[in-house]
């Protein structure tokens, strides 16, 4: 059985043993993690802390903490490493607005892409908001993005707002549907699922769960779903290099879009189950993205990634929605059946079944320019410069900027270039197009 190393600035979790984590802030580890309700699952010795975090300040995380603990991170990654019967890639968890998620955790990507460089390196970090309250967080997240783009192979960016949103709205949702049925059926309760048996439900005793833990169970579905073939069989199992090998047609756009469907399910187990049409459906919806303001259905798709588990799924049920999303969203001419499709047996604890679903889009982009204006915003009044240049040079500020606008560029280009071509998308007519095309292959 293949054991798979996940890394981040704040967690190292290989699927089959005990998390490891690095977190500089000694306060979260003692208090939050090892005296937490988690505790039992972390290991103790495995833990790099220090009295202080990086102020907010990547520079700090980055050219200052990094070389600090480099050489004691190394060391718990090959320990872990060699623990693994076979090495899949490494996952990062972590923010890109403040400090020690943003520079230390860009140091440790950067760092093991030289130790480890034909490992993959998958990458959940959580975007600055709209809101976000991080005076410092443009540039945080400008710096780290560089190094996203350059040492990681696939990028799945989170936004805090949009978690909230999905689960208030869900809440929303379950309440007003409570009221019904308390008109209709009084006597009854909605109990198919035990109380304490959710996912959802950390204490497992039924206790009311925190709003923020519950958008933190959205991104671990995410990462539970992709990494679902390491841990259970299944009819279409999908590896992790098959991921970057189909979703990632360039080196530089690897970034990829999540959503969870269905999010009843995942938010509420009380809620009834959602039938698998519309699963498909509700995956690729905007209100379901991780991403705020993200709108893959109105941009192009140079790829598309739909990983479902459950085990009264069937291929024919998969072929028919693939289909149907097919003449509905707009690919690439170049990949007009650019869907990557896998099946697992397993389903999520206390789900009938699941889809994940990962589109390489260019609507990415607009996340890209919305970054690149907060950053310009307070970068040409210079405002916090000398707290960064302590560690580093003002121009690297000016090369991470260029290095954003290239990879915006890109995608930007793509879609013209898409759009200008002839009906059809290949130099024909979409009727004679359609006898080139192949059926879903999954």
């Amino acid at each position: 059985m293949m054991r798979q190393s996940v890394v981040s600035s704040e967690m190292l979790i290989p699927a089959l043993r005990k998390p490891k984590i690095w977190l500089v802030e000694c306060g979260v580890i003692d208090n939050k993690i090892l005296g937490g309700e988690f505790k039992d699952i972390f290991e103790a010795r495995q833990c790099i802390k220090d009295q202080s975090g990086a102020g907010n300040n990547w520079a700090r995380g980055h050219l200052g903490y990094g070389p600090q603990y480099k050489d004691e991170i190394e060391d718990k990654v090959r320990q872990a490493v060699e623990k693994c019967d076979s090495l899949q890639g490494f996952f990062f968890l972590h923010s890109i607005g403040g400090g020690t998620g943003s520079g230390l955790g860009s140091y440790i990507i950067k760092d093991l892409a030289d130790i480890y460089p034909t490992v993959f390196r998958f990458s959940t970090c959580v975007f600055p908001s709209n809101d976000d309250d991080v005076v410092t967080s443009p540039y945080n997240s400008m710096l780290s993005l560089n190094v996203l783009i350059e040492n990681s192979d696939c990028v799945l960016p989170v936004d805090n707002q949009a978690l909230f949103d999905i689960v208030s709205r869900v809440d929303q949702q379950y309440a007003q549907k409570e009221e019904k049925k308390k008109d209709i059926f009084r006597d009854t309760k909605a109990d198919h699922i035990k109380d304490g048996s959710s996912i959802l439900d950390i204490s497992g005793k039924g206790k009311k769960v925190r709003h923020y833990e519950r958008e933190n169970s959205i991104v671990a579905h995410v990462v539970n779903n992709l990494t679902c073939s390491m841990r259970f069989e299944g009819d279409l199992n999908v590896d992790l290099n098959e991921i970057t090998m189909n979703l990632v047609p360039y080196p530089r756009m690897h970034f990829l879009l999540s959503s969870l469907s269905p999010l009843y399910n995942v938010l509420n187990p009380k809620f009834q189950p959602r039938n698998i049409d519309e699963t498909f459906k509700e995956a690729l919806d905007k209100g379901n993205q991780l991403i705020q303001q993200a709108n893959p259905q109105e941009s192009l798709y140079l790829a598309c990634g739909l990983i479902v588990r459950g085990n009264k799924v069937e291929i024919s049920d998969i072929n028919r929605n693939v289909e149907k999303l097919q003449k509905k969203l707009k690919f690439v001419h170049w990949n007009k059946e650019g869907f990557k499709v896998g099946l697992c047996n397993q389903p999520p604890i206390n789900m009938n079944y699941s889809l994940l679903a990962l589109s390489n889009n260019t609507c990415i982009r607009q996340i890209f320019q919305r970054l690149r204006q907060k950053f310009l915003k307070i970068y040409k009044q210079k405002v916090f410069v000398h707290h960064y240049t302590e560690f580093m040079e003002q121009s690297h500020f000016d090369y991470c900027l260029n290095n954003c606008e290239s990879v915006i560029n890109s995608y930007e280009e793509m879609e013209i270039k898409n759009n200008n071509l002839p009906l059809g998308g290949l130099g024909y007519g979409e009727e004679e197009a359609d006898q080139y095309r192949f059926r879903p292959i999954i």
